[in-house]
């Protein structure tokens, strides 16, 4: 939706500005601020999933129930992926972990002790690339595909679930995902744990942020981000908020 806004808005900029330029003399560097504009929505595009601009992404749920949100995890497994096990088993919460193949390959054990306890789990990419938002689309592909055999190989396990590296879209990334046919997940509640440091500041972004279609984004790979999701889930808990994961969260069958 806001691509097709973008691209009328700035088409409809450019033909009124070449007909003044045509009929009047105009300048054409009248035409720059619409490029600029054309670049900046683009960019904003690139960098935010919520937007959907380049492929819808999934966030927030569809029916939501009465205090019920979503947690999600990125970059795991790790050896704090085994604290957050700890911590959500003691809440009665559960999750869903977006997780490398690399890491799955590192961690074969934890992985399946995620889904031994009830939690599922998305594809985050085989090597979650820095590059990612330069890669042609069958690299993309490629990286989808090979963390999709990881699953397969160690874990029989397939998801619909895919949430690329970094939240970054493209036209590349878009459309190496309609090719696997994956279902974009994104979020509406970003922890920022990766450049937080301190643990209180962490829990209180996400805790001003949580309502009943909270999708939270959180990493299993930090002591901070352990220290801030046991705060969470113990406030949570006393208000009587259900965790759960992304299948019973978009009330889905059981995959």
């Amino acid at each position: 939706m806001w691509r097709k806004i973008s691209n009328g808005i700035s088409a409809l900029y450019t033909i009124i500005v070449l007909y003044f330029v045509l009929y009047t003399g105009l300048s054409l560097a009248w035409l720059i601020p619409g490029v600029l504009f054309f670049i900046g929505v683009y960019s904003w595009g690139v960098f935010d999933i919520r937007l959907g601009f380049f492929i819808p992404a999934i966030v927030k749920s569809p029916n939501p129930k009465p205090k019920t949100i979503a947690l999600t995890f990125d970059d795991g497994p790790t050896p704090y992926t085994l604290q957050v096990l700890d911590l959500l088993g003691r809440y009665q919460a559960k999750a869903t972990f977006f997780c490398i193949g690399k890491q799955i390959e590192q961690y074969p054990d934890i992985a399946k002790r995620i889904l031994a306890e009830g939690h599922t789990l998305g594809n985050h990419s085989y090597s979650h690339p820095k590059s990612m938002g330069f890669l042609s689309t069958a690299e993309v592909k490629t990286e989808i595909e090979k963390c999709t055999a990881v699953m397969q190989q160690i874990l029989q396990f397939q998801t619909p679930f895919y949430r690329p590296p970094f939240g970054i879209t493209n036209p590349h990334i878009a459309k190496a995902i309609r090719q696997t046919q994956h279902r974009v997940i994104g979020w509406n509640n970003r922890s920022l744990d990766t450049v937080i440091e301190d643990e209180n500041t962490i829990f209180n972004r996400v805790y001003k942020r949580i309502d009943e279609q909270s999708l939270v984004l959180l990493h299993d790979t930090s002591k901070r981000s352990v220290k801030a999701l046991e705060i969470l889930l113990k406030q949570l808990q006393q208000e009587k908020y259900k965790m759960v994961n992304l299948v019973e969260f978009l009330n889905e069958e059981k995959q």
